[in-house]
């Protein structure tokens, strides 16, 4: 029996079996930032210990720099002694940094693969939890909590349980105005926040095949908030052509042997998996949260949940998102007014968000009352959109451009949600408090769909506010 892309990664990684049966994992690459780095560092310096591999440690500024302004020092006092800490700390233990100056900063899971720091086959740990993004290039990602960035920095190594292995497949044809964001927000809303648990999450069929890899990486993104620790694409053409010429890529004689070693990495037809979900793209709709987790979605066109047409033991849960998000039993969700709208993440803050929601958002105004910004994944990502004239067409039509950050996403820094604001979000997450205000309102959905909203001043359609299906044939 042939073997899955993660039982290959993971054996090829272990280094030995721990007493109480977890793996002690080699790790090729660590990405750290300014919020879960500086008490590790601190353990390191209390132990006396230095980082082991400090050439396979990159580091960057995300959560809490400002988008709005970089003057330094920062207006919030712990966002300032964050980053002065990662400085100090990269410095003192040689560590690659992306700082604010650089050219090169921002969301940590963006500059990876834009780097190329990213590679198939790779072991990646994060301090952050959608560090699942990276398994977009067929790398076993994962994120981590302080201790462990602690002992990766020591180390190079993590204890860890092997996962199981679902395989997801998405086969068939999107409609048009049906993207990246729609099909793992349906995946979540099928199998659920908890569906996961236990398992990594390898994503195929047609669709998947044919996704770009900022599609792949939008995908993978949120696999975390289906329960997945970690969730992967096998590499193939598109994902060598994706990574050819980057900066930590391999050049020359390496290319060759590094391609040929990636292709015998994915998965063997033959492989065994512990479960196997179908799933057709033409029952995909653009999807939208109504909820207070993820897997509260529903298609655009539907109407949210009436408690009593559930089982008892669910409708707790179910009457305590809707009292939160001020909704009614069986409204359309269509048509929700939107106070906020935010552009951005590390779920859908690149180039081709920015481009595609530009095509359609181009000629058209942000309406009254809506407080719209646009947040750039990375520095590179926002040079790449003005030199396009995208951030242009942002302004023209409303919205803030910022510089690159995580932002609204988790609002660890100046952009917030004030009061009972609801906020139409690109982002990856709509718990309670997330964006800023504990009884702000998040309602995630596609770029597009963050364009019409802030259009329209509510939840609606993007297929209808821009004629989508209509440009598509054009």
């Amino acid at each position: 029996m042939g073997k899955s892309l993660y039982q290959k990664v993971w054996e090829s990684h272990a280094v030995r079996t721990l007493p109480n049966g977890q793996t002690q994992l080699f790790i090729d690459t660590h990405l750290i930032h300014e919020v879960t780095s500086p008490q590790a560092f601190g353990m390191l310096r209390d132990l006396g210990l230095k980082v082991r591999f400090p050439e396979r440690t990159f580091a960057t500024v995300d959560h809490i720099v400002p988008t709005h302004s970089l003057l330094e020092p920062f207006e919030d006092p712990q966002a300032d002694e964050m980053i002065r800490q990662l400085r100090k700390n990269v410095r003192d233990f040689g560590i690659t940094f992306f700082d604010v100056t650089s050219g090169l900063q921002g969301i940590v899971h963006i500059i990876g693969p834009e780097n190329g720091i990213t590679q198939p086959g790779m072991t990646i740990a994060c301090g952050d939890s959608h560090t699942a993004t990276h398994g977009a290039f067929g790398a076993i990602a994962f994120g981590v909590g302080t201790t462990q960035v602690r002992d990766v920095l020591a180390t190079q190594t993590l204890a860890m349980a092997k996962q199981k292995v679902r395989r997801i497949n998405v086969d068939g044809s999107l409609q048009p105005g049906v993207y990246a964001k729609d099909v793992i927000l349906h995946i979540i809303k099928v199998l659920g926040v908890n569906g996961g648990i236990g398992y990594a999450y390898e994503y195929g069929g047609s669709v998947f095949d044919n996704f770009s890899m900022e599609e792949r990486m939008t995908v993978c993104n949120m696999s975390i908030e289906g329960g997945a620790r970690c969730g992967y694409v096998n590499p193939d053409q598109t994902t060598f052509e994706y990574l050819q010429g980057r900066a930590y890529a391999p050049k020359g004689a390496a290319w060759e042997q590094s391609v040929q070693r990636w292709q015998a990495l994915a998965s063997d037809p033959d492989a065994h998996y512990d479960d196997m979900v179908e799933i057709r793209a033409e029952e995909i709709a653009p999807t939208v949260t109504w909820g207070i987790n993820p897997g509260q979605g529903c298609a655009i066109t539907d109407r949210v949940p009436n408690p009593a047409d559930y089982p008892q033991a669910e409708r707790a849960g179910l009457e305590e998102a809707l009292k939160h998000m001020n909704l009614q039993p069986g409204q359309a969700i269509k048509g929700v007014r939107v106070n906020v709208a935010f552009l951005g993440s590390c779920t859908n803050g690149r180039l081709s968000d920015f481009r595609e929601a530009a095509k359609y958002l181009k000629g058209h105004r942000v309406a009254p009352g809506v407080r719209a910004i646009a947040v750039p994944g990375s520095q590179q990502v926002a040079r790449a959109c003005e030199e396009e004239g995208i951030d242009k067409i942002f302004t023209e039509a409303g919205f803030e451009w910022r510089s690159a950050g995580c932002s609204m996403c988790l609002a660890m820094n100046p952009d917030k949600l004030i009061g009972d604001e609801l906020c139409a979000s690109s982002s990856n997450r709509n718990f309670k408090g997330r964006q800023g205000s504990a009884t702000g309102r998040t309602v995630l959905m596609s770029p597009l769909m963050v364009v019409a909203a802030a259009v329209t001043g509510r939840v609606s359609d993007a297929r209808e506010v821009f004629g989508v299906g209509e440009l598509v044939d054009a």
